[in-house]
């Protein structure tokens, strides 16, 4: 086993967080915690203690929206990169800047993109150094 995730959030892309808030309010009563700011706003909203929700800015594209993310509460995220590489997914975004941490995105062996997080200031190996 390469981690095991804390927990799952489907992350969405939309093209205006104000009207995605009111439809998702006036539709469901979420209420959303708003996070960031300028180009890093985004919406977040924890269902349960292992599923959240969260929309950010962008373009909804197949295969990027939304997108199933597993969250590495520790860190290591660049050790299960390789890992599943390794394993044979593809890797089509490899670690980088996320909000509020890292994160990564992987075809499994159906094509499903599927993404990593990983919160700010955790380490990106948990491998011990070799002596």
């Amino acid at each position: 086993m390469l981690t095991k995730p804390s927990e799952i959030c489907l992350v969405f892309h939309c093209a205006d967080l104000d009207r995605t808030e009111r439809f998702y309010r006036e539709a469901f009563s979420f209420s959303f915690e708003r996070r960031g700011s300028g180009d890093t706003r985004m919406l977040f909203l924890r269902l349960s203690s292992d599923f959240s929700m969260s929309f950010m800015r962008g373009r909804c594209e197949p295969g990027n929206s939304p997108l199933v993310t597993f969250t590495l509460p520790d860190g290591g995220i660049a050790d299960v990169v390789a890992g599943l590489a390794s394993m044979g997914a593809t890797i089509v975004s490899p670690v980088g800047d996320a909000p509020y941490g890292q994160g990564a995105a992987f075809l499994d062996p159906d094509s499903h993109a599927m993404g990593l997080y990983q919160p700010a200031g955790k380490p990106l190996s948990l491998k011990e150094p070799a002596p």
